[in-house]
């Protein structure tokens, strides 16, 4: 049985192919496009996924699209007839695409893939459960979805037991967590749907001096985690911003301009909203094990990015074990939606399940052999050197001790927001400036932003108090004590990005200022290469722990190709390049001069 899943036409659109229950390839559009989080129709993501299972589009059985465009669609125009004649300009700017593509998916499939076959619509939030519930290692378990706003629902929660899910409670729109987070994103200066990662991760420099205000003027809280917005401070539903005058009334002057200087206040703005949202996310989880009675909880949809919130629902020991789906936002709903079509329409008995989860370490992407590696050198006349695998991770594992930045390309390229391994820039995280270096020098991005650890998962709960594995980088768990190194008086009396320069760890350009760090565990049957990597490192500097950060540039997406991998490493200070079986070294290497200014090709996020 041959299930496409699609995702188009919000935010990070993808495709999905199922076989026989099992998952055979993920991508998402923005990979080929080369266009950070595109929603077009995923022609390039299908196409691939179509090769990597080996069919054309005829042998396809169904299709399924994430989400009920119907049911969004009248969801919109109920919102903005409420608004009348506030709401004009938006909802002008908004029916045109409705009207051309979002209302017409299967004609727009046939269109663009020649499939003529059934397409199947789950609903967006029923999508995001299945994406959680059937890959993850559990035969029940209780699961909570939380994001913006799919049709109507904004959060859910239910159950699943063997093939099937069942949603036994939602949140409705306009109330939505992912929206008042997106509504602080917009409000501190950074891209809606983009920069959310950015104030999880200002929070730790600022103080919760806006908590109460948050709760005595924008949420009604209450003890299940449910919660209604007062919508007189927001203007999501009607206008062309996140926020109104209102809001700026209430927390002190008007939204930060992006890219200007950060304050104070943003940090502040940061952590009070971070603590509201693990707030309701605590007390979200409490309810969905109160009313389920589950030993088990998966978790997806956008806000389940939140890897600090996430560390707080597992260390609160509310459920037994924490699965999170990967690519939790939009593009996993590509996922969900071709397991509702074979869970639920076709009444596929659930796929054996082994203790470990069905997702394959999410490296569900393509891949180059050493030959396509080879070809792409040599037709464009790059210096090189080939190295068997052996003494591959030998000069590797040595150019990282040395401090010297790597970026890393082997094997299949992950499915969701996360380098986990196989698109990867690599440093070591014993360096106190390499933290520093790496933004400004290669990510091009904001100092304050922390980069994460990997860690071989036989060492994990040696340097971080974490029990388990956190294999998606979707959990945040302190430094152990013995391996922090406590502040003086001093240091501890700085403020805001000042706390930035403290040494904090042994591995300090891995812990946040408040020593936290969000893990990665490497096992070794989901990518050998990369756990042999830091095998190999760990028995060189007695450190198990390497600097993981995304294969791109700040407002680039994760790189696909050799040839991306090549771009990114030549417009940046990296130091060495390792294709699958080949080292490319920046002092080997002619100048390199193009005839395009790629910092204006890719818009900052």
């Amino acid at each position: 049985m041959n299930i496409l899943g699609i995702s188009a036409y919000y935010h990070d659109s993808a495709a999905c192919f199922l076989r026989d229950g099992q998952i055979v390839a993920a991508a998402q559009e923005e990979r080929f496009t080369r266009k950070r989080h595109d929603a077009v129709f995923p022609t390039h993501a299908v196409r691939y996924c179509l090769k990597e299972a080996g069919i054309s589009v005829d042998p396809l059985d169904y299709v399924a699209f994430y989400d009920k465009p119907f049911i969004k669609f009248n969801r919109i125009l109920e919102t903005h007839l409420a608004f009348v004649p506030k709401g004009l300009p938006s909802f002008i700017k908004a029916i045109p695409l409705w009207l051309k593509q979002k209302l017409w998916i299967p004609d727009l499939i046939e269109k663009e893939i020649a499939y003529k076959g059934k397409v199947l619509f789950p609903e967006h939030h029923e999508s995001h459960a299945a994406s959680a519930y059937f890959p993850s290692p559990f035969k029940r378990a209780a699961f909570l979805t939380m994001d913006g706003v799919g049709e109507w629902a904004t959060s859910s929660f239910g159950v699943g037991a063997d093939n099937k899910i069942k949603i036994i409670s939602e949140l409705h729109f306009p109330h939505s967590l992912g929206l008042l987070y997106s509504a602080f994103t917009y409000f501190t200066g950074f891209k809606v749907n983009s920069g959310e990662y950015k104030v999880m991760g200002l929070a730790p420099y600022g103080e919760p001096k806006y908590v109460q205000k948050i709760y005595d003027h924008l949420i009604d809280l209450k003890e299940d985690g449910s919660f209604k917005m007062n919508m007189k401070y927001f203007n999501y539903c009607a206008g062309l911003t996140m926020t109104n005058g209102g809001f700026e009334e209430l927390f002190d002057g008007p939204a930060r301009k992006s890219e200007s200087r950060l304050t104070q206040r943003e940090m502040d703005l940061a952590r009070s909203i971070q603590e509201v949202t693990e707030e309701i996310m605590l007390r979200m989880a409490r309810h969905v094990k109160k009313v389920t009675g589950e030993k088990y909880l998966c978790l997806a949809g956008g806000v389940s990015l939140n890897c600090v919130g996430n560390g707080k629902i597992l260390k609160n020991r509310i459920f037994d074990e924490l699965w999170i789906q990967p690519a939790a936002g939009d593009a996993g709903g590509a996922l969900g939606a071709a397991y509702i079509a074979y869970y639920h329409y076709l009444n596929k008995s659930l796929v054996q399940k082994n203790g470990r989860d069905l997702q394959k370490g999410s490296y569900l992407g393509p891949s180059y052999t050493s030959e396509d590696v080879k070809t792409f050198l040599d037709q464009h006349q790059i210096p090189y050197h080939f190295y068997e695998v052996k003494d591959l991770l030998d000069q590797v594992s040595d150019d990282l001790a040395q401090g010297k930045v790597i970026g890393w390309f082997q094997g299949r390229m992950e499915f969701g927001p996360r380098s986990l391994g196989a698109r990867s820039i690599l440093g070591d995280a014993r360096s106190s400036d390499m933290q520093k270096r790496m933004n400004l020098k290669i990510k091009m991005r904001e100092s304050f932003r922390p980069f994460a650890p990997s860690v071989l998962f036989e060492k994990v709960n040696e340097w971080f108090e974490l029990e388990g594995e956190s294999p998606y980088m979707l959990l945040v768990a302190d430094v152990k004590k013995e391996k922090q190194r406590q502040m003086t008086q001093e240091e501890e009396k700085r403020w805001g990005i000042d706390k930035l320069n403290v040494i904090r760890s042994e591995i300090p350009a891995v812990t946040h200022v408040d020593y936290s760090a969000r893990v990665q565990t490497v096992h070794k049957e989901d990518h050998p290469r990369y756990h042999g990597l830091l095998s190999q490192f760990y028995k060189k500097t007695g450190c198990p722990v390497l600097i993981n950060t995304s294969f791109n540039v700040r407002g680039e997406p994760i790189v696909e190709s050799p040839l991306d991998a090549y771009r990114c490493f030549m417009r940046t200070e990296m130091d060495t390049l390792v294709l699958e079986n080949f080292i490319v070294r920046k002092e080997d290497h002619p100048p390199f001069h193009e005839d395009i200014d790629w910092k204006k090709v890719y818009e900052l996020d």
